[in-house]
């Protein structure tokens, strides 16, 4: 999958990914066509970061929350 290219299918895939890796509770406030590609760059940034580490604080874990929070539509 070529995730540099914005796309609605690429956002979905990222934010289930990110969704999987953090074992989030609540996935239903993050649904994926809660967001749209005009901030593909910062969900991408944000996807990369998250794939790459194994563990989470929870300090970590809200900080992550928040900022997919500010990316919502």
């Amino acid at each position: 999958m070529n995730l540099i290219q914005p796309s609605q299918e690429n956002v979905e895939y990222m934010i289930e990914q990110i969704k999987d890796k953090l074992r989030m509770v609540n996935v239903d406030a993050m649904k994926s066509e809660h967001f749209d590609d005009s901030q593909y760059d910062d969900l991408h940034y944000l996807y990369t970061m998250v794939m790459k580490r194994e563990t989470f604080s929870p300090s970590e874990m809200q900080a992550i929350a928040v900022e997919l929070g500010s990316l919502r539509k």
